[in-house]
């Protein structure tokens, strides 16, 4: 069980964070944002992914003056991204903004930030004070060296001094690098100093494949640490994947129940059947399905009823056949060309039996087949207790 550290609570539009909350999933828009449609229909298929927060660029009067107009449009808190020019921040406020991601110590002179502050304050909008270990100021560099985690948390604090001079708290910290140790360690040294909620991040972590395991070593660290209160897996691809990985990330650690959880073997020469295809059908297919549940997709009889038997639904593969299981028991035997789709029937049937109060009925290993079709098929693929 993960303990997470207690924080502060912050309400960004309609969603709690910090505190009790869950840990919340973001993301960032790669869209122009003066360009609304392209930008809704992105956050549109981000929602769809399971987005939380999204966040968009505001670098330019325009990109302000659209917020408004994709607000209205969307359901999940909006963030706009704000860098040196304050007007661009108290515009995105006037829209509607739920959340500014800006750095006070960077838009000017003390009564620049004191008009953002108090027109935020007015508004109920926190702010997320975003430190990065390739922008820190030269100050600091100067008396450390070189970006780490000392000079980062030194500088997140310098920020954080501004707002709270103004008496302003609703204060969510991120300390991003694009080294994984040093993202984690800087981190940790925040989170001994400050209760502060937290978004976690490494920064330009890189392409799919290369990014997602940045961040999940980064983030999945920090979240094991009990560290951490939104997140985003920064990943140089359609951002709807950045919502997939931190879903995965999430449900990893068991901080996230909602959704299909696959279990899948990587195959070997005793698989009968293509395990690759099978899983990565299940796995597309199961993204339409929010209830929380678990789904094995197993090639073969060695580790294959073990695992599909602790698993809700299940799938054990034969001579080109496969058993399905569900609640770990034996239900149906089919072909291989009808394993996903015979699967996922009987997921809609036990969730309709499940909504009424009932359960499925247990069937024979070969139950679901007439056994007339089956007389000249391979049989069942046999348990073996002692296949690890």
């Amino acid at each position: 069980m993960i303990t997470r550290r207690p924080t502060k609570q912050v309400k960004i539009g309609n969603v709690m964070i910090g505190g009790d909350a869950p840990v919340r999933i973001q993301s960032m828009t790669i869209t122009h944002t003066w360009d609304v449609d392209a930008t809704v229909d992105q956050i549109q298929r981000l929602e769809a992914a399971g987005c939380e927060l999204v966040r968009v660029a505001v670098p330019d009067e325009q990109d302000a003056r659209a917020i408004g107009k994709i607000v209205s449009r969307i359901k999940i808190p909006l963030i706009a991204d704000i860098h040196f020019n304050y007007r661009y921040a108290l515009i995105a406020l006037d829209e509607g903004v739920s959340k500014l991601r800006l750095n006070p110590g960077n838009i000017g002179s003390r009564e620049r930030v004191e008009e953002v502050v108090k027109k935020a304050k007015e508004r109920k909008v926190p702010i997320r004070i975003g430190v990065n270990a390739g922008s820190l100021q030269k100050d600091l560099l100067k008396k450390y060296g070189h970006p780490c985690p000392e000079a980062i948390v030194e500088s997140a604090f310098e920020h954080i001094k501004i707002l709270e001079e103004l008496d302003f708290h609703d204060i969510i910290v991120s300390l991003k690098t694009s080294d994984v140790p040093m993202t984690v360690a800087t981190y940790r040294l925040f989170s001994q100093k400050s209760d502060y909620p937290l978004h976690l991040g490494v920064t330009e972590a890189g392409t799919l494949i290369r990014g997602t395991v940045n961040s999940s070593v980064g983030i999945g660290i920090l979240l094991a640490d009990g560290i951490g209160d939104t997140m985003r897996v920064s990943l140089t691809a359609d951002p709807v994947e950045e919502i997939k990985v931190a879903k995965f990330i999430l449900q990893s650690l068991g901080l996230r129940k909602e959704g299909v959880k696959i279990i899948s073997c990587p195959s070997c020469g005793r698989a009968d059947v293509d395990v690759f295809k099978l899983a990565n059908e299940v796995e597309t297919r199961a993204q339409s399905i929010t209830e929380p549940m678990s789904i094995a997709v197993m090639g073969c009889e060695v580790n294959g009823p073990g695992e599909s038997m602790e698993a809700d639904f299940g799938i054990t593969g034969g001579r080109n056949t496969g058993m399905i299981y569900i609640d770990g028991k034996k239900h149906k035997l089919v072909s291989e060309s009808e394993l996903v789709d015979k699967l996922f029937q009987q997921i809609e049937e036990s969730k309709k039996q499940q909504a009424a109060g009932q359960h499925l009925p247990d069937q024979a290993a070969d139950g679901g087949l007439e056994k007339q079709a089956k007389s000249d098929a391979p049989p069942a693929p046999k348990e073996n207790p002692n296949g690890q």
